[in-house]
């Protein structure tokens, strides 16, 4: 793949009999959001460790920016990588703003910019709180500062939401999309798929250390050939009404649907959906809307952990 920033070549991470990480082929496109999903041990934060240069790949290369991860030229393009993992440890006697401090200090980075910094992930108010009377989102959101610290061109984000509420979860995604629009590449994880479907370029299912699918949602969902669910409300409820539709749907060969009060709710093929609008549209205004919605991400992560059992 042309313009890759992480480069991952036939990489494996063994304890013993035990297969983390069994033989990944990956490529990151810089400038991109990839999401990396998969049950728990399915070795994405392994994957992670080894990119970051923490965890040595038992066989296997890694090269993020042109530069070996376990090579001398590793060392400066680290100094442009921001991570965030999943369990950040912090020390409860600092405050929020001393934290940050601590963590720019190991960065070799001005301090100056900590407040602001702060600010931007919703902390100022709670700058100088000493940790340990931080929620645990608020520690998420610490954890997210420091990450950002230094500008990074890429960010790895193992379960960057988690203990966030709602509007915590809104603010993180702007700011990941402001980084996007930067060109900063991110990698992050999620076990929330709802919640990333709408917010990633790819992604790559993980299962048992290896990487089961990748591409776009679309992508994927076109290759499981999932049903597509159809929501028709008819504009008046009657039997009548009711009773043409059956007729439109039986002459599709469609038996998968439920109808009631002049609702229906239809599955139906990928492949059979303008055939069934088509036909649809042949009610004209007995129809008062047509909903057609897309299987979601975790269909299709179900999908394929299904017919891996």
């Amino acid at each position: 793949m042309t313009n890759s920033l992480i480069d991952i070549r036939g990489v494996h991470k063994r304890y013993g009999e035990v297969r983390a990480v069994d033989g990944v082929d990956l490529q990151v496109v810089a400038g991109e959001v990839f999401g990396l999903i998969g049950h728990n041990g399915a070795g994405k934060t392994t994957l992670f460790k080894m990119m970051l240069g923490l965890l040595p790949a038992t066989t296997g290369a890694i090269h993020i920016g042109g530069e070996a991860v376990r090579g001398a030229g590793f060392r400066e393009v680290r100094r442009s990588i921001g991570y965030l993992p999943e369990s950040l440890a912090l020390y409860d006697n600092l405050s929020g703003l001393e934290t940050l401090r601590f963590f720019a200090r190991l960065k070799g980075i001005d301090v100056a910019g900590c407040p602001a910094m702060l600010a931007k992930v919703g902390l100022a108010a709670a700058a100088d709180q000493r940790v340990r009377g931080y929620s645990k989102g608020m520690r998420q959101r610490l954890g997210f500062a420091q990450a950002l610290l230094g500008s990074p061109r890429l960010l790895f984000l193992d379960e960057p939401t988690n203990g966030l509420d709602p509007q915590g979860i809104q603010e993180f995604y702007q700011i990941l999309r402001e980084l996007r629009d930067r060109g900063v590449t991110v990698v992050l994880t999620s076990h929330i798929l709802a919640e990333i479907q709408q917010r990633v370029d790819r992604l790559a299912l993980m299962r048992n250390g290896r990487i089961q699918a990748l591409g776009t949602v679309q992508s994927l969902r076109e290759e499981q050939d999932l049903s597509l669910s159809l929501r028709v409300v008819l504009r008046e409820r009657g039997v009548g009404g009711e009773e043409a539709l059956r007729q439109v749907l039986a002459g599709q060969g469609i038996e998968d649907y439920q109808l009631s009060n002049g609702v229906a709710r239809i599955e139906c093929s990928r492949a059979g959906k303008m055939a069934l609008l088509g036909a649809l549209s042949g009610l004209g205004a007995a129809i008062a809307d047509i909903e057609v919605h897309e299987p979601s991400l975790e269909d299709v992560f179900l999908g394929y952990t299904d017919k891996l059992i």
